[in-house]
């Protein structure tokens, strides 16, 4: 019993306890600034992984930790908290953020399941190409949520008709015989329904409306014998095999989906700013380059997912399919779900439009600013070197200067301002500033590595790993242990510890820095097995209430599938399209090269 009320305080005992066990690195060597820098990274890392406070408020933690242990100054510190990829990745946040403001997010969602179909197969691709597509631009989280409602209402209306077709007619049919001869009564038949509705249970809405559940009503809550007691306990029911497919594929699409842009998620632009800092002699990476390898693998890894996910739930390639054919009342009654939800969102509004227009320019000056292919159109603005903040931050202040209506032009309308498209209220509810700290503290963190020459010293130590095996064995085993640890941990916090690690080690072992940061920033996207692994994940289980052991299977199977496609892909296009295969001599001695 005192051993379990110990364990009650376990994050107290972690914070307390960690600094201890690693005080003797700078005590046994107390003129080492590498063992003081490896104090810091050790200790920002068991905090990281652990989560024992918020990872924002650990990522603040290098403002106190370097400066004290006399690795950086304050000054070097701060200044890393802020660079050009954290204003690329703030300005895109809030781009994202003016896309769900005004719904259009979800005016895109329904116009494309629309446009794609209601058979069972299609169903499940119209939920995850949308999903993946917005995720590519807007917060996979953020995604999820905007999709789950869409399926659940979905699963529903297949629901409710089922039992329309199946239980109430066969119940109505026999009674209406009975009427027919005489032997029904209204008594018998005020009984029969009551005992229909005993037998499959709908809220009053739906045993007003043919037994439909009307859309956005939730799924009624039924007795469940494992977890019944005296009759009191109930939970929702489990999902039948169909509506697990249909989540998953929500959850793998906005997971996958991310990893096509940079701005798609967090570990994207954590892996632009610790490359370009650590190697700022090398060509950089740009939205174009980043989407010319990164989106076709995007499209095959979603693919991928789609017929994975049937092959388990579905049944596909098998003779005895899974899947239930829907007759044509059900497809009927599923696209006229998705036409209600579209119709609900009435015609584009000038808000809207404008939303549209700016979201595309940003992307277009994101993909033309250096595409290598052509000119970019930065070189014909200034001499000095244009990155991709500079366009982020021109749309944001767009949005926050730009009307949302033209009411103020009507002669008869009220005589006041239209509001911006966009307002800081919705900017301070939406815009996760933890992960912008987050980002920074893993800056700061591979800044002190490299002042500190831990990353040299990690690097020549790691030497001896290309004397035993080769740089693809290296590169699987890699992929492969971030992938399974990013399942227990923060995508983003994964990244910053890994990545500083590799690219010391592609230096001292005369190997592209990108062979392996590149694949590893990818792996951090591949969660798939469990809930905590990342917020769609947790999302789609929640929203479901499928079994735990669905989502490992599945996702143990999806984990190995990416990292397949990526093993195929990275050494062949990845290393055609970014010359992988020559070693840069400015990748060498990455201690010595220029300061954040």
């Amino acid at each position: 019993m005192a051993a379990e009320g110990i364990l009650v305080y376990w994050r107290s005992l972690v914070v307390i306890l960690t600094p201890l066990i690693l005080l003797p690195l700078p005590l046994v060597y107390p003129g080492s600034t590498e063992a003081r820098a490896a104090y810091g990274v050790l200790l920002l890392a068991v905090f990281w992984v652990t989560e024992v406070v918020p990872l924002p408020v650990t990522s603040l933690l290098p403002v106190v930790l370097f400066p004290v242990l006399g690795v950086l100054s304050t000054e070097q510190v701060c200044v890393t908290y802020l660079k050009e990829t954290n204003m690329m990745f703030i300005g895109g946040l809030i781009v994202a953020i003016a896309v769900e403001h005004c719904n259009l997010h979800k005016r895109i969602a329904l116009r494309v399941m629309m446009l794609i179909g209601a058979s069972p197969r299609r169903l499940m691709l119209g939920f995850m190409i949308p999903t993946m597509f917005l995720s590519m631009w807007i917060s996979n989280t953020a995604t999820t949520a905007m999709m789950v409602p869409i399926v659940s209402a979905v699963l529903d209306e297949l629901k409710a008709q089922e039992v329309d077709n199946s239980r109430r007619p066969s119940v109505l049919s026999g009674a209406t015989s009975r009427h027919d001869s005489g032997t029904f009564d209204q008594e018998t038949r005020r009984k029969s329904l009551a005992r229909v509705e005993m037998e499959a249970p709908l809220p009053r809405a739906a045993r007003t409306n043919g037994g439909a559940l009307p859309v956005g009503t939730p799924a009624p809550r039924v007795q469940d014998a494992d977890d019944a007691d005296d009759g009191e306990k109930t939970k929702l029911p489990r999902p039948n095999q169909e509506s697990v497919a249909y989540y998953l594929g929500v959850a793998y699409a906005a997971n996958i989906g991310g990893t096509g842009t940079l701005t798609g998620t967090a570990t994207n632009l954590t892996f632009k700013g610790l490359y370009e800092s650590l190697f700022p002699s090398l060509h950089g990476l740009n939205f174009a380059n980043w989407m010319l390898f990164n989106v076709p693998l995007m499209l095959i890894n979603a693919i991928v997912a789609w017929l994975w996910l049937q092959v388990l739930f579905m049944g596909l390639f098998r003779k005895s399919s899974g899947i239930q054919k829907q007759t044509k009342e059900q497809l009927k009654a599923v696209e006229e779900v998705i036409a209600t939800k579209y119709r609900e969102l009435g015609v584009m509004t000038f808000h809207e439009g404008s939303v549209m227009f700016l979201f595309l320019s940003v992307v277009v000056l994101w993909f033309f600013r250096a595409p290598e292919f052509i000119p970019g159109w930065a070189e014909y603005v200034s001499d000095v070197k244009i990155k991709d903040a500079t366009p982020a931050v021109l749309i944001v202040f767009l949005l926050f200067v730009l009307p949302a209506n033209l009411d103020f032009l009507r002669r008869d309308g009220p005589r006041k301002a239209s509001p911006a498209l966009l307002n800081w209220k919705i900017i301070h509810e939406k815009l996760p500033w933890g992960l912008v700290l987050l980002i920074g503290g893993g800056f700061a963190m591979a800044a002190a590595s490299r002042e500190s020459g831990l990353s040299k010293l990690i690097g020549a130590q790691l030497v001896t790993l290309q004397d035993s095996m080769g740089s693809t064995a290296i590169l699987v085993i890699m992929c492969t242990a971030t992938t399974f640890l990013t399942e227990v941990s923060s995508n983003t916090a994964i990244a910053n510890i890994v990545l500083p690690v590799l690219a010391e080690m592609a230096s001292a072992m005369r190997v592209h820095p990108l062979f392996f940061m590149m694949p590893a920033t990818l792996c951090c996207s591949y969660a798939f097995m469990l809930p905590v692994a990342t917020p769609p994940n947790a999302i789609v289980m929640a929203a479901s209430n499928m079994r735990p052991g669905d989502m490992i299977k599945a996702g143990l199977g999806m984990n190995f599938l990416c990292l397949i496609t990526l093993f195929i892909m990275f050494p062949t296009l990845a290393s055609w399209l970014y010359g992988l295969d020559v070693f840069p001599p400015e990748a060498a001695h990455i201690g010595t090269q220029s300061r954040l």
